[in-house]
């Protein structure tokens, strides 16, 4: 920022002015990234030269021009440098409350601002979101169509702010033509303009062709109830879709992911399994070899039968320990499967207090709410109760107002019968003596001291009524700004409730979740037994493929091992018996499990439908604090209107008490008295 502000200093310097101090204060104290001038005046040069800097500014992300009372020139030549900027994501050209006051409509936007805004809407790739609140850009038709025609070209914009615009309905109609197939714009803010009914119809019509824009703001815009809860309607079904669309890019990330994890595991799977098979291969080609060279000493190894058949029973008895290690592994996959069910009715048990639980919460929740309708009722009762006190006492105080302006009009009318009448005396006393014109004199000074009381004293009465209005305007605001209060702390409790809601359901999810993993766990125990099955059976068949090739060269080892194989398909078949009842059990567990999964289904229905009821609660929350908003800017309007006629009053007793003391002078300064008193 630093670099920044040489620059700015720099090009001022070039251009022949000098650059402000306030503008090089300001840059000075901003962090990195974000440019705020908020509230300074800026000249035509320094928005030339912030346009020069900001046509190739890399590190600005946010521009904040809000209340700089710019000039159509000024602000023209700061658009023009934005234009090719590829940086900035923000950019606010709100005006402020000075610019209203004076009636200026903030930055002075007009015709010329609007075609620039068209052209950097146009050209600019970056700004995502633009406040032009406060602003003039709807009085003039043909520059708000250039400008919504540069709209409905930009892909970027997400948020655009054009409060207090004076927007018409055919600036309406322009909008509405854009927002029919506006692919990025999300928010679109239009409070205070003049809108009404046809400007709102227009729009209402165009937003079942946008699946981008979820939020829309009509508020003071004399558009009908039913337009605005079409409108309503419309932003509640986009945010559905944007909700579901985010949940569904949510959910294909972490299928890819699993898919990747899962093919990756198949990876490694098949990779091992190809290493096993080799090495049986090779197993098996050592086997063959050794099971040769044998062939081949059959006859000189004789006198070994004793030391082969000793082997044979020390592999029997191998075989025999499998088995044994087999079965106790049958035995605690019974038991886990036993646990697994102790577990699975527990979790449904649990999950039906759960379920009870929940359903009170909801009841709970439901009495709660209709209590806050009652209660946010009552007080709607209450400030309209205090509102027609409030303009019962303005009426009295109006009425008060009415008299005194009598009471002045009167002394007004007394006082110019008096001058008549003195007039008159003066005129029938000319040829009187010198000492009763002295003596009329002094009497005519004393009369216009108590009249100059008088006027002192209506004065007096007049600024107590005023300061007595100004506190009733005070305390008016005071009760406006707790009812505001009440309806935002009234809104964020229910958003504490949807949050609450929201989270059981991800507990939901995660439980599910968990259960999936179990039915995972017990699928791979599954597969074990199956492959150790499998391997038992691959040695029992190299057991006998071996006792075959000996009980062809020894017949009494051949009786023998036919012996041992009907003994290994006893207890093959008894594995087989084992493996099936296994297996069934797997089969019932799945069952109960899928059944399981529908409960949670149902379960999950149940939630959405909850979730659904909230939606209908909120809306309708929305809608009241809609209406007392409107309610509010109702009483607003007024209070401002009474203010104005308070002002208006007091300007015109000013002007009376002006006039009545000018009167008065002039008739001292022109009266024949005033120009006989040098004589005495």
């Amino acid at each position: 920022m630093e670099e920044f502000r040489r620059s700015y200093s720099r090009l001022c310097e070039e251009s022949g002015a000098q650059p402000q101090e306030s503008v090089l204060q300001r840059l000075h104290e901003l962090p990195p990234g974000r440019l705020d001038l908020a509230t300074q005046s800026l000249t035509v040069d320094t928005c030339r030269a912030l346009g020069k800097l900001l046509r190739n500014e890399a590190l600005l992300t946010e521009l904040v021009l809000s209340d700089c009372m710019l000039s159509e020139e000024g602000a023209t030549l700061l658009l023009q440098g934005l234009c090719t900027n590829t940086v900035l994501r923000f950019l606010d050209l709100k005006g402020g409350l000075l610019a209203r006051l004076l009636l200026s409509q903030g930055n002075n936007l007009r015709a010329a601002g609007a075609e620039a805004l068209g052209r950097l809407l146009r050209q600019n790739r970056s700004i995502q979101s633009l406040t032009l609140e406060w602003n003039n850009l709807g009085a003039w038709e043909d520059a708000f169509a250039t400008f919504c025609r540069a709209l409905a070209g930009n892909s970027t914009l997400r948020q655009l702010d054009l409060r207090n615009n004076q927007v018409s309905h055919k600036g309406a109609e322009e909008l509405a033509l854009v927002l029919k197939s506006h692919p990025s714009l999300q928010q679109l803010d239009l409070r205070w303009n003049n809108i009404g009914l046809l400007g709102g119809r227009a729009l209402a019509n165009c937003l079942p062709s946008n699946r981008t824009l979820w939020r829309l703001e009509l508020a003071g815009n004399s558009v009908p109830s039913d337009i605005l809860r079409a409108v309503e309607q419309a932003m509640d079904h986009n945010q559905d879709r944007e909700a579901t669309l985010r949940e569904n890019q949510a959910r294909t990330r972490v299928l890819s992911k699993e898919v990747r994890h899962l093919r990756e595991e198949k990876s490694k799977q098949f990779l091992d399994l190809m290493e096993t098979i080799d090495k049986q291969r090779e197993e098996m080609a050592r086997s063959s070899r050794t099971t040769a060279a044998r062939v081949g000493q059959l006859q000189e190894a004789l006198n070994e039968r004793h030391s082969v058949i000793n082997a044979l029973k020390a592999k029997l008895q191998m075989a025999e320990a499998a088995q044994a290690l087999s079965e106790q592994k049958a035995q605690d996959l019974g038991e886990l499967l036993a646990t697994a069910k102790q577990e699975q009715q527990s979790l449904v048990q649990k999950q039906a207090r759960e379920h009870r639980l929940e359903q009170q919460e909801a009841a709970e929740r439901e009495s709660k709410l209709l209590r806050d309708l009652s209660a946010a009722n009552e007080k709607n009762l209450l400030l309209r109760n205090q509102v027609d006190e409030l303009e019962r006492k303005v009426k009295s105080q109006q009425d008060q107002l009415f008299l005194t302006r009598q009471e002045l009009t009167n002394t007004s009318a007394e006082l110019k019968m008096r001058a008549i009448r003195a007039e008159e005396r003066l005129e029938l006393e000319k040829k009187r003596s010198r000492q009763s014109l002295e003596d009329s004199e002094q009497l005519r000074l004393k009369e216009v001291e108590h009249m100059t009381r008088h006027l002192e004293e209506s004065e007096r009465a007049m600024q107590e009524r005023v300061q007595r209005l100004e506190a009733v305007r005070l305390s008016l605001e005071e009760e406006l700004s707790r009812v505001k209060a009440a309806v935002l702390s009234e809104r964020g409790q229910a958003e504490g409730e949807l949050i609450k809601a929201k989270n059981q359901a991800r507990l939901e999810e995660q439980r599910l979740a968990h259960l999936e993993e179990k039915l995972r766990l017990l699928a791979q125990a599954r597969d074990e037994v199956q492959s150790a099955c499998l391997q038992q059976r691959q040695t029992a068949a190299e057991a006998q493929a071996r006792a075959s090739q000996l009980g062809l060269q020894v017949e009494g080892l051949r009786r023998r091992l036919e012996e041992l194989q009907q003994e290994l398909s006893n207890k093959d078949q008894e594995k087989v018996a084992e493996v099936t009842r296994v297996r069934v059990e797997l089969q019932e567990q799945n069952g109960r499990l899928r059944a399981e999964l529908t409960a949670q289904e149902a379960l999950k229905e149940k939630v959405a439908a909850l979730e659904r009821q909230l939606k209908v609660i909120a809306s309708d929350h929305r809608e009241a604090l809609l209406d007392r908003e409107s309610e509010i800017s109702s009483l607003r309007e007024k209070l401002r209107l009474k203010e104005a006629e308070v002002a208006r009053i007091r300007d015109e007793e000013a002007q009376r008490a002006s006039f009545l003391q000018n009167a008065v002078l002039a008739y001292v300064q022109g009266s024949p008295l005033r120009a006989l008193s040098p004589q005495k």
